[in-house]
């Protein structure tokens, strides 16, 4: 009887072990990366690497590993309990990620991702600029999303100030922002503040190619639909002015900009004038004032006058036409020249309707009505500041 309730015992004990040991938990699925851009193709902030969550009431956590080349070893980055993991600064060639079970068995690892520079972008071939109010209008070419139109992701467009003295971009650049169109408003910008511009192209990994050409601009405020008439016409309605600081106090305040007085004055900077012929003539009055046609054919509009040229201007007066752009050269009574910009929409037999533009920063060519003065914390132009 002894023997038998042995043997009972032995069939007991074998049956409760054939469990075995803990069953590996399943490895993780559809590991995939995103860099994370810096400004700096060559050195990314960071990688952030994602995968599958494992359904698996025994996980513990994920191990994540990575080698810097493939004949190495995979080492330990990191351990988590999320379903991704951040690896900061340059990353490795390649990573794989186990689930580890609460019994601390590690699952086969995960497929293998590499982090292959051979997807970055081109750069974009050209860039270009437009002076807008308070905003710089900027373009580029549109090649890397043609040349890879499923590896494109965006375009980041970065920014920095510009010192116009001496023709050189500031250290520190910032981004302004993201867009898929090969064309980006930069707002809120101070008028009259050169500011550089660059823009990179960025892959669905996030590879950033690298940059295009770096373009300055200064905003360039307008006014459009101004009427003057001739002086034979109505002398008190045709002269005009760009800015008069009037009170002195070194801003620029709405009532100062783009006045029109009596043509007979001699602060005007120039005056409208009909000839015998009939045609209308802008006429530089001002000391130090002076005129040049902006271009031998029509301009689309007054932003198509970005910068002023560099000579061919005269005291002689030039015919008003439509849609032709002209520029005047003003001395500024500091030793620099300030520059205006007008563009006439309309001359009709007793007036003329034109936009005009100004720029008071001294001596900078972009054409745009307050830059360069701080304008007056009152009603009318305000220069906000760049964040």
């Amino acid at each position: 009887m002894k023997a038998s309730f042995a043997l009972i015992g032995v069939v007991v004990m074998g049956a409760a072990g054939c469990d075995g040991p803990t069953a590996l938990v399943d490895r993780p699925e559809g590991l995939a990366y995103r860099l994370e851009p810096s400004g700096d193709p060559l050195a990314p902030l960071g990688v952030l690497l994602t995968w599958n969550p494992v359904m698996d009431p025994d996980l513990e956590i994920y191990n994540v590993y990575g080698r810097l080349a493939g004949s190495n070893q995979f080492d330990l980055r990191g351990s988590t309990t999320s379903t991704s993991f951040h690896d900061d600064g340059m990353p490795d060639l390649e990573y794989r990620v186990t689930a580890v079970s609460t019994e601390g068995e590690e699952s086969p690892p995960s497929n293998s991702v590499t982090i292959d520079e051979r997807l970055r972008l081109e750069a974009p071939a050209s860039i270009g600029s437009v002076s807008l109010n308070g905003a710089i209008l900027l373009t580029w070419s549109d090649n890397a999303f043609v040349n890879e139109p499923d590896g494109f992701q965006t375009y980041r467009v970065y920014s920095t100030a510009f010192d116009l003295d001496g023709g050189l971009c500031g250290e520190q650049w910032s981004l302004e922002g993201t867009t898929v169109a090969p064309e980006f408003l930069a707002s809120a910008l101070g008028n009259g503040s050169p500011v550089c511009f660059g823009v990179s192209a960025e892959s669905i990994e996030g590879w950033e190619s690298l940059w295009s050409d770096v373009v300055a601009d200064t905003p360039r405020p307008d006014a459009r639909n101004v009427l003057l008439f001739p002086f034979q016409d109505d002398p008190d309605r045709s002269g005009f002015r760009f800015f008069d600081d009037l009170d002195g106090d070194g801003l620029v305040d709405a009532a100062e900009l783009g006045l029109i007085r009596r043509g007979d004055r001699s602060d005007v900077d120039f005056r409208l004038d009909r000839a015998g012929s009939g045609a209308v003539f802008l006429e530089p009055v001002r000391s130090g004032t002076t005129i040049a046609l902006y271009s031998t054919d029509p301009v689309d509009d007054l932003t198509s006058i970005d910068v002023a040229p560099v000579s061919g201007y005269s005291i002689v007066g030039l015919s008003a036409e439509p849609g032709f752009g002209y520029v005047f050269e003003m001395d500024g009574g500091d030793g620099f020249l300030r520059f205006g910009a007008l563009r006439v929409t309309h001359v009709g037999a007793q007036f003329i309707i034109f936009d005009w533009a100004y720029q008071t920063d001294p001596g900078n060519p972009e054409l745009s009505i307050s830059g360069g003065r701080p304008t007056s914390s009152g009603d009318g132009l305000v220069v906000k500041g760049r964040k």
